[in-house]
């Protein structure tokens, strides 16, 4: 009688052992492809988002929009409305429904009616929200704060509130991908060599952001610093903000503060 033909034992724990090596190989391209394309569409989502505050401030005698977030100056319609918890630093969000119903209060909606721009593909989940606008761009710097962001006269005359006054607008940050959604503007220090909010790394070692002209980019951090104190933060508002340690560090602070008032001290 003829023998059957097949496989034996070996034969197949060196085929396994094979694609084992190659899944090793390829899944680290295939993530980062796959983080590629998000970026990519979280790049695309900034821009049309900046195309609608400037055709917000065409149609509104050249005004900046509201970007201090929906509780605050409350004679100024925010550029999207209250779509954080209470307890957002405890991790609680709002039902999506009543976040779309936020979103739609907003300034913005009538020129960018399109929920998925308003967040990055790998923001939090169950978050619609996840850009924030600077606090220059007619945001809530804190000018009072006892550990300081620069004296009340400085912040007030650094604060844009019209969009032709913007200085080298190519180089201003107008929206900046967070992660999460966030009651106020993204704060820096006008004055001071250390972060105030966190730096946000996202897509890798780096972040998104969109600036006063119309167009995005992606900037890769330099200092080892940076990138570790971005990627250890939280939603709670740390005890101890990121300092630069090294020369690459400042230039990522000096980079960020710069685009935010130009004019920096310290």
């Amino acid at each position: 009688m003829d023998k059957q033909k097949g496989f034996t034992l070996i034969e197949l724990l060196v085929v396994i052992a094979i694609i084992a090596v190659l899944m090793a190989i390829l899944m680290p391209s295939l993530n980062r492809a796959r983080e590629q394309g998000k970026r990519a569409a979280c790049l695309s989502n900034l821009k049309q988002l900046t195309l609608s505050w400037i055709m917000y401030a065409d149609e509104n005698d050249d005004k900046i929009v509201n970007g201090a977030g929906g509780k605050y100056r409350s004679q100024e319609t925010p550029w999207v409305g209250m779509c954080w918890h209470s307890n957002y630093r405890g991790g609680d969000q709002l039902p999506v429904e009543e976040q779309k119903i936020e979103i739609k209060k907003g300034a913005l909606w009538p020129y960018c009616k399109s929920l998925k721009l308003y967040r990055c593909p790998t923001g939090t989940r169950g978050e619609l929200v996840t850009y924030a606008a600077m606090d220059s761009m007619n945001g809530h710097p804190q000018p009072n704060d006892p550990k300081g962001r620069g004296p009340q006269a400085v912040i007030k005359r650094l604060l844009i509130k019209k969009r032709l006054t913007i200085r080298s607008p190519s180089k201003r940050i107008v929206f900046i991908d967070e992660g999460w959604v966030t009651p106020d503007s993204y704060a820096v220090y006008q004055d001071r060599q250390e972060w105030w909010d966190d730096p946000m790394v996202r897509h890798g070692n780096g972040s998104s952001v969109s600036l006063a002209d119309g167009h995005s980019e992606y900037w890769k951090w330099k200092g080892v610093e940076t990138i570790k104190g971005g990627k250890l933060r939280d939603r709670t508002h740390p005890s101890q903000h990121v300092v630069p340690q090294s020369e690459s560090g400042h230039e990522d602070l000096y980079r960020v503060r710069k685009s935010c008032w130009w004019e920096i001290e310290g």
